[in-house]
């Protein structure tokens, strides 16, 4: 999988960050939250991001 960062909130590598990848995907670094009360299946996970991480991002692509 080749993986090209789109944006990131810092220099470090241990910030929110989006990436997009050759496989048409998007993968989204971030913080793990635990208090969503959601039933997850144990194959998947949530990634809490920053508003203003997507926006930087994709910018006016989100209102299309």
């Amino acid at each position: 999988m080749k993986v090209t960062m789109l944006a990131t909130t810092c220099d470090k590598r241990d910030c929110p960050t989006i990436y997009r990848t050759d496989r048409g995907t998007i993968l989204v670094q971030g913080e793990t939250p635990t208090d969503h009360g959601l039933n997850i299946p144990a194959h998947e996970t949530l990634v809490e991001i920053p508003m203003d991480l997507i926006r930087k991002a994709f910018g006016d692509q989100l209102s299309a």
